[in-house]
């Protein structure tokens, strides 16, 4: 599957992939049975409730263990499970003649263990949190006068970092259970909960040996499917002394509804099951399991197979130097790649520049992405261990939030300090080439050949002799790939592609004169001793992410350009397509006919179709609700004829959907500060503005940076359409459009609300749908190591006379900020006019 579609993916640790012969078990076990639900006392419940058995003991069997130790209650992942824990502990609260609890758990877990404090402290329960050098340096045993003490404590570690890969020590299970090792002083008695997510997609976990109490999974990170089930392995000594309040459907061996009486289920397992299972997708976990012993010989070979990848990556990836003999990535991690049982195959790490400087991981990301590799990005969960690791310390956290900055967002740096880094993790269907395409990658986008010649010599020699010759390969790999050795001359045959990489900056002289031309007061300006700014072009873009339509003059609505982005194409579930995914959606170019009040669609091949601009939502079209850049939108199929013709010119089911009229998308209110009457003003559907404007002058400037890139010099025009403009102006300075906080064109009013920052849709020629990675990366080294390019506008409507037109030829009259920066609009979407 991944080999069709051209993609590295590196990014295990956050989902397995699954193979396509599981799917073909499960689809074909659905197809020759009739499963009911469990629950139930019919034949087919009766299959259903047999199979979810065989299922349970298949787990047990995997981890080595039996149901007279452990006992499996399904979740609906690894935090539903530790938050059952949480809830269901036997806590001793504070204020009690005996001692109280506490929750003692190790910075660097997964947030979801972390989270679990919010439960104990509405219990009065304290939580402490500890380092894992703390760990390693505490108190051995307990005082003999407190070992007599009964108060349950729990300790939470995970078996393996889920940011670095880190392997603890199982031996902790034992020691911290027998009071041979103690994380806190506190008397009583101390049960281990193992997070064990991370580390069971990769390595095999004995049970029978390391005998911890609690056990959370998730099982798409073994199988890649299903998602949304997993499960909390509970050792039978601590079972009878969980509580519950809640109980669901399924749970209660007798109740009534008139009085407060409940009696539970005996099974441990079905008193904490509430509700109905999700019992299909457990019937899949037994494919899973059968499929992963076919195709790989099982965890012991795996572990071996990811560890031989991660060792080859980082031993490589470390050894990179520039020509000054910087380092090219900096590495997070607490070991030295030596040994599987001490480290997991992931690999966390920033890219640096020649001066040693961080480079953004969200750069980083955006230009992986345009080589097809997936990798993941940000502090993945785990803020304890991006902390440890990346010196973030607890007022940087609060201080990066004031700034903006939160989980899961793109603001990659802050006062030029790291807010997160960059991880790749390999799993059972990792191969060699996907570590030697990710490693092409750095050197070509990083490094120049005078830069690689010396050092990846000496990197090569040390890599061949690293990598032992009995590493191991699958037998019967069905879609896998053998581990490989590589060779000098094969690392060097590689390089061959890689292009010398141009630091550019504007010239210190255009610098000055721009920033010497921005007034301290806000008002109208025109540069270069009076020369006029107008308005070059217009287009409008009336199907989301497809071709331009260029016009002279346009009328203005509510929300952009009339008719601007009004419709999208979706995938068949409904989720928006772009570029990004399919970039011959730029080969479709649809055009507005005022008159004839119709838009008509042409691609070449393709006789042309036609869609009214009437909206009909009110008819008999479905409507439906749609997510784009986070926004919600209420949105109407435009039919199957219609569905038809797209789903056959891009080779795909696809359906054409229109924004509906009585609901529309409204902006964020931190991008239209200053607005007057923002509750008023709303958005097609664009991703962060109604409009974006260009400069030609800054598009030229560019153009001669990208030209000494590329072997064949890029058109004025194709560039312009590269970048996907409503307004394209004809400025004097180049970038002098960041500099504008508002500008009025006729009697149009626009206020700046922000940067532009670009994606890899600018790398796709829009004349011919092919991709020119190059583009980017020039737009990155040109502009310091941004992607900023064009400023977003919203209009802000005028009470006159005059008709909201907006012409090509019109004056642009700008009015400068007073601070010169602009800050991009906080949002964790890229913003790309798409």
């Amino acid at each position: 599957f991944v080999c069709i579609l051209g993609i590295t993916y590196l990014d295990h640790a956050g989902s397995a992939l699954f193979p396509e012969s599981l799917l073909k078990a499960f689809t074909d076990d659905l197809r020759n049975n009739v499963y009911g639900n469990p629950h139930s006392q019919n034949i087919s419940s009766k299959l259903t409730y047999d199979t979810i058995e065989h299922v349970r003991y298949r787990i047990l069997q995997h981890f080595h263990t039996t149901a007279e130790d452990y006992t499996i209650i399904f979740t609906s992942g690894c935090t539903a499970a530790l938050k059952l824990i949480a809830e269901s502990f036997p806590w001793i609260p504070e204020g009690t003649k005996q001692p109280s609890s506490r929750f003692c758990y190790l910075t660097d877990n997964h947030t979801s263990v972390v989270g679990m404090r919010g439960i104990t402290a509405s219990m009065n329960v304290l939580s402490v949190p500890i380092t894992p050098q703390e760990v390693l340096l505490a108190e051995s045993k307990l005082p003999a006068q407190e070992q007599n003490c009964t108060t349950p404590h729990l300790f939470s570690y995970p078996a393996q970092s889920n940011f670095s890969g880190t392997k603890y020590p199982l031996s902790w299970i034992q020691d911290i259970k027998s009071g041979k090792l103690c994380p806190i002083k506190a008397p009583g008695k101390w049960f281990v909960l193992l997070d064990a997510a991370s580390y069971v997609s990769s390595s095999p976990l004995d049970l029978g040996v390391h005998q911890a109490d609690f056990i959370p999974i998730s099982f798409y990170k073994i199988f890649g499917f299903p998602t949304g089930l997993g499960a909390l392995l509970v050792n039978n000594r601590i079972a009878p002394l969980l509580r519950k309040t809640y109980f669901g459907g399924g749970t209660a061996a007798a109740y009534l509804a008139g009085e407060d009486f409940y009696f539970p289920r005996k099974s441990i397992a079905e008193r904490f099951e509430d509700g109905t299972v999700s019992f299909l997708d457990i019937i899949a976990l037994k494919h899973g399991f059968d499929v992963l012993e076919k195709l790989t010989g099982g965890m012991e070979k795996i572990k071996q197979h990811t560890f031989a990848l991660a060792h080859y990556t980082y031993t490589v990836l470390s050894n990179l130097k520039y020509a000054n003999g910087a380092p090219v990535v900096r590495i997070y991690s607490d070991t030295d790649f030596s040994s599987p049982d001490v480290q997991g195959p992931i690999i966390n790490f920033n890219v640096l520049d020649e001066n040693g400087e961080v480079l953004g991981f969200s750069q980083v990301d955006k230009m992986a992405s345009l080589h097809n590799i997936h990798v993941r990005t940000g502090c993945f969960c785990n803020t304890g261990a991006c902390q440890m690791h990346l010196d973030i310390s607890n007022e940087d956290i609060q201080r990066n939030l004031q700034a903006g900055h939160v989980c899961g967002d793109d603001i990659d740096l802050v006062d030029g300090r790291p807010t997160g880094s960059v991880r790749i993790s390999f799993g059972y269907m990792s191969s060699f080439e996907d570590a030697q395409t990710f490693l092409n990658f750095i050197i070509a986008t990083r490094l120049s050949k005078s830069d690689t010649e010396i050092p990846f010599k000496s990197v090569t020699k040390l890599t061949t002799e690293s990598v032992p010759d009995d590493l191991p390969s699958f037998n019967n790999a069905d879609k896998l790939s053998p581990i490989l050795q590589i060779s000098d001359g094969d690392l060097r045959s590689n390089l061959s592609a890689t292009k010398a990489s141009v630091n550019w900056q504007p010239l210190e002289t255009e610098t000055e004169s721009i920033r010497a031309a921005v007034s301290e007061t806000a008002v109208p300006t025109c540069r270069k001793g009076g020369k006029p700014i107008t308005v070059a072009n217009i287009y409008l873009y009336p199907i989301k992410s497809c071709s331009a339509f260029e016009v002279t003059e346009w009328p203005v609505g509510n929300q952009g350009l009339l008719y601007d982005r009004n419709w999208m194409v979706v995938n068949q579930n409904g989720v928006c397509m772009t570029q990004k995914q399919e970039p011959r959606l730029c080969l479709i170019n649809p055009s507005i006919d005022l008159k004839q009040k119709i838009m008509v669609i042409q691609a070449e091949g393709m006789d042309p179709i036609s869609v009214p601009l009437e909206d009909n939502s009110e008819k008999e079209a479905v409507v439906c609700e749609s997510k784009v850049c986070s926004h919600r939108v209420k949105t109407y199929d435009c039919g199957e004829r219609i569905a038809g013709w797209f789903s056959v010119f891009l080779g795909r089911p696809c359906h054409l959907i229109r924004q509906s009229s009585d609901m529309k998308s409204k902006s964020h209110q931190k991008n239209t500060k200053g607005l007057s009457s923002t509750k008023n003003i709303s958005l097609s559907l664009v991703n962060e503005a109604q409009y974006l404007l260009i400069n030609v002058a800054s598009i030229l400037q560019l153009k001669e940076h990208i030209s000494a890139r590329l072997e064949k010099p890029l058109e004025i025009e194709e560039l312009i359409q590269r970048f996907r403009a409503n307004i394209v102006v004809s400025a004097p300075e180049s970038f002098e459009e960041e500099e504008w906080a508002e500008i009025s064109i006729g009697a149009l009013q626009f206020q700046v609300v922000g940067p532009c920052s670009r994606c890899q849709i600018i790398c796709i020629d829009q004349q011919s749908g092919e991709r020119n990675k190059e583009i980017l990366q020039s737009l990155s080294a040109a502009r310091g190591r941004k992607t900023n390019f064009g400023i977003y506008l919203m209009n802000q409507p005028l009470h006159s006379s005059f008709s909201d037109v907006l012409s090509v030829g019109s004056q642009v009259l700008p009015v400068l900020k007073e601070n010169t920066e602009i800050q991009p609009p906080t949002s964790s979407e890229e913003k790309c006019s798409g």
